[in-house]
């Protein structure tokens, strides 16, 4: 195929320009040109009518669960992680829960999302290393992918004393980057929603998180963590870790580090599930006052309060809000973005750019996703409207009349 040209509407290039009229060339998987106005087609060339709409990057889901059961037309009622994840009735085979994977992935790119940075897998295993690969060779649709391991607390009566010392969360570091894994994701605050006080527990000590930046960089993966309480936002920071997810209760210590750091790492509230906990779960058992007792009423206001001022402070905040919940389904997570509008004080094209560029630099590929200009691979959008003056358009599928990725249209113009 020759060129494909996106002409005749609005650009926005994800950078946080201003939308402007003009155009997108794409030749094989790559951005040729991205330029004002509009030109004359060149023989051979397919054009794309863009009359209308906003031609932009594809969106990049910063915390991402395919793994999880629950998405849109697909809900799991009973699903209750860390708890139970006997959502078949029983532990899930490897296949099948490969297969629910694959389903999820192409929800999530039929939603607009060209790429997703994981923020764990569900269960053990490599499942996720098997999705990504999939996934990259063009053997079942799917964002790109940067897979994570399952999810780990330190707790020594699950996983024996001897493999929460410094010297087995390094060996267990190891052994998840072996595994094929991008990231290794930990528990450094407690995750059970029902012990009091839980988010204010640090499951890791100072020795313990050492090891595992270490070993992290000694086998060259990324570090992911669950960070509540202040200590173990600390912990992350000090000690490497990439992606700092939810940070609820930062006090101002642990924001200064963060922002000190802000070049080196990024930030996830995963605002999304705490929004549906608290007003959209009752059919799924979450009333007000269960929502109160799960502490997801305290961490919505808490971090309604806390991130903006990370967004002052110009720390990197990723939307991806934990979606795989039947309350909060994969295929849903363009919401995040209007969350950040309504919450955290970030203008719509804030917010894009959150979803958009800064998506590019967690994937690890800033010289070449996440923003159109020349070079980068053709990972795009086009929208009906303007979604940089109004986020919420990109909620409704029918809105998303094309989705490119690598050059390759996932949904043509003129699909339904």
């Amino acid at each position: 195929m020759g060129e494909i040209i996106f002409t005749g509407g609005s650009v926005f290039d994800g950078t946080g320009r201003e939308p402007f009229p003009g155009e997108v060339v794409v030749r094989g998987d790559r951005i040729a040109a991205v330029r004002p106005g509009r030109s004359p087609a060149p023989e051979g060339a397919t054009v794309v009518d863009c009359a209308g709409a906003t031609v932009m990057p594809g969106l990049i889901e910063g915390h991402a669960h395919l793994t999880f059961p629950s998405a849109v037309g697909h809900l799991e009622p009973g699903f209750n992680p860390p708890v139970d994840v006997s959502f078949f009735g029983r532990p899930p085979a490897a296949d099948e829960h490969l297969a629910l994977a694959e389903r999820n992935a192409r929800i999530l790119l039929d939603a607009g999302f060209t790429s997703a940075y994981s923020a764990g897998s569900l269960t053990p295993g490599n499942v996720e290393v098997q999705l990504r690969d999939r996934i990259a060779a063009g053997e079942t649709p799917g964002p790109r992918l940067r897979a994570a391991s399952f999810e780990r607390d330190n707790n020594p009566v699950r996983h024996g004393a001897e493999n929460t010392t410094p010297t087995g969360v390094a060996r267990f570091i190891a052994e998840q980057a072996a595994l094929g894994f991008d990231s290794v994701k930990l528990l450094l605050s407690n995750d059970d929603v029902f012990v009091p006080g839980g988010s204010m527990q640090t499951q890791y000590t100072a020795e313990q998180a050492a090891a595992a930046g270490a070993a992290a960089r000694e086998a060259g993966v990324w570090l992911n963590c669950h960070a509540q309480n202040p200590e173990s936002i600390k912990l992350a920071v000090r000690n490497g870790f990439r992606s700092v997810y939810h940070c609820s209760y930062a006090d101002e210590e642990a924001l200064d580090l963060l922002e000190e750091h802000r070049d080196e790492l990024f930030a996830a509230p995963a605002v999304g599930i705490m929004w549906a906990n608290v007003h959209e779960a009752e059919e799924f058992g979450i009333d007000r006052a269960m929502a109160e007792r799960m502490g997801s009423v305290a961490q919505l206001e808490a971090q309604t309060a806390l991130y903006p001022e990370m967004r002052r402070r110009g720390i990197r905040v990723l939307p991806g809000g934990d979606y795989g919940f039947p309350q909060n389904p994969i295929g849903r997570n363009a919401r995040d973005l209007q969350l950040f509008v309504d919450l955290f004080g970030y203008t719509p094209a804030e917010a894009l750019v959150a979803a958009t560029k800064w998506g590019g630099e967690v994937m690890g590929m800033a010289d070449e996703l996440g923003v159109l200009a020349p070079g980068y691979l053709a990972d795009l959008l086009v929208v009906q409207g303007d979604p940089a003056r109004d986020v919420a358009l990109l909620q409704d599928p029918a809105n998303l009349t094309v989705i490119m990725q690598s050059g390759r249209f996932h949904k043509p113009a003129g699909e339904g």
